[in-house]
Formats: C-alpha cells, sequence, structure tokens
C-alpha cells in the first residue's frame, strides 16, 4: 500500500473508512494464484496487515513477511496480536530483497506508486523460487474523473506552488505491457482487468475515499485556508461528475491484475 515517499504520510484510520470495498480485490487476487506448496511468502505494501494475516490461513505451512514503507501502517500492524508465522518488517518496494528465494509473492495495491516497473518486474520475478509465484493488482484509473480532477487542480495557480511538481502520471501500463514483459521473464502469466462499481452514500464519499490515497500528498503539502479551498473546490467538482441520487453513487473503479509463475 506504501513505498517511501518522504512528501506524503499514510493515515491508517482513513484509509481503512471504506476497508470491505478495498479488501475485495486481494481477496479476487489471491483466489486465482496456483496450488501446491508454499512455505515461504511475502506480502508487499502490506499496509496494517490484516490482509497479510489471511494469507496464512491459505497457506497454513508458509511463513509470511509483510512488507511497507510507512511507520503508521506497520504501527497499526504491531498493535494486533503477534501470529506465529506471520512478521512484518519496513522495507522499500524499489529495494528490498527476500533472504532466500519466496514461493509465493502478493502485492495488493501498491507498486503504482513506484516507477520503472520493467526493472520492477524483473526484480520481483527473480526472488521467486522455481515454480513460483507472483501476483500483483493495481489501480488502473488514470482516466477516472477522480484523477482528471485532481491533475486539473494541481495546476490551478492557486495551489500548484505550494504543492510544486505533481506526481508522476501513468506509472501503470496497459495490460498487454504487462503480459509481454512478464512472458519475456520467463513466467507463465494470466492477466485480466476488472471494474468495480462501489455504490457509496454520496459524492462526499468519493473524496473521502481519494483523500486516503490520491490525495495524500495534497493532505500533505497544503494546510489551513489553502488546504480547504483545494478540497472545496476537488469537492464541488466531484459533486458533478458523481452525481447523487437516491441509491448514492456508483463509484467507478478500475483495477489491473496478474499472476505470474515461473518457469522451472
Amino acid at each position: 500500500m506504501s513505498t517511501t515517499d518522504a512528501a506524503t504520510h499514510w493515515d491508517p484510520a482513513l484509509y481503512a473508512r471504506f476497508e470491505r470495498e478495498r479488501a475485495q480485490p486481494f481477496f479476487d487476487l489471491v483466489a486465482r494464484m496456483p496450488d501446491g506448496p508454499v512455505r515461504s511468502a511475502a506480502d508487499l505494501g502490506c499496509g496494517s496487515g490484516e490482509l497479510t494475516r489471511t494469507l496464512a490461513e491459505r497457506w497454513p505451512d508458509a511463513t509470511i513477511t509483510g512488507v511497507d514503507s510507512s511507520d503508521a501502517m506497520l504501527g497499526r500492524a504491531a498493535q494486533r496480536a503477534p501470529h506465529p508465522r506471520v512478521r512484518f518488517v519496513q522495507g522499500d518496494l524499489r529495494t528490498w530483497e527476500p533472504d532466500a528465494p519466496l514461493d509465493r509473492i502478493v502485492s495488493n495495491a501498491a507498486l503504482q506508486w513506484t516507477a520503472d516497473h520493467e526493472s520492477l518486474l524483473a526484480r520481483l520475478v527473480a526472488a521467486l523460487s522455481p515454480d513460483g509465484a507472483l501476483a500483483v493488482q493495481m489501480p488502473h484509473n488514470d482516466d477516472e474523473p477522480t484523477h482528471r480532477i485532481a491533475a486539473a487542480l494541481w495546476r490551478d495557480p492557486r495551489f500548484a506552488t505550494q504543492l510544486g511538481d505533481a506526481p508522476p502520471e501513468r506509472r501503470v501500463h496497459d495490460a498487454t505491457w504487462y503480459g509481454d514483459h512478464l512472458l519475456a521473464l520467463g513466467c507463465e502469466a494470466e492477466v485480466w482487468e476488472t471494474i468495480y462499481l462501489h455504490r457509496l452514500a454520496s459524492a462526499e464519499d468519493v473524496v473521502e475515499w481519494v483523500k486516503g490515497t490520491l490525495l495524500r500528498p495534497v493532505l500533505s503539502r497544503l494546510a489551513g485556508p489553502d488546504l480547504a479551498a483545494f478540497l472545496a473546490a476537488y469537492t464541488e467538482r466531484i459533486r458533478v461528475a458523481y452525481p447523487t441520487a437516491s441509491y448514492g453513487v456508483w463509484f467507478r473503479f478500475p483495477r489491473l491484475f496478474f499472476v505470474a509463475r515461473r518457469r522451472r
């Protein structure tokens, strides 16, 4: 869920507000992973660790390592009762390496925060044991109103100076890019996309959702009246893009998945 970024901070409570909706892609991803003996696994971008612990149930003989860069998220993970086969470590997903090859690597909604996916995929596949599997899910929503509106306001003269350079866009490639690169790395690959429609109570809930992820840099770099003005402008535009009906709003959320198994 996070990588090193000195300018932003994760808020575990804010991120957990839509915990059920955020968890569903994780379970959809893990359900497509191959069976077979698993002795070691890692959850890269584990956040506060609730989902990491479920991997110990999926693989009852495995030692599970959760990796995250956020002190706040790992602090939340440490508050729970320890599990004899689950440990959490702090690390940057761009550089972290396991002590020994892993049978399974899972990363749910984390790798989109990193750049240079070509090098990253090569490193992760190299960290797998023979017949090991890598499973990744990433939001694929750069073209959604939430992101287009945020990008436009980032360039607004009222906020641009304080916000600085905009975060890189399109860190996530299209599905065929991942399929091609995984095949080139000697993997059997399954790649797919899913569009989730989350029914939220109102457009304001859409704003609350993205405050936990997309808008983290804004919340870190703006304060006081400037932050209030940004959020007011953002919310106004979100209300137009996601009009509230009697049932609430449908929040459209595309996600990209792949499961790659390393050939012997």
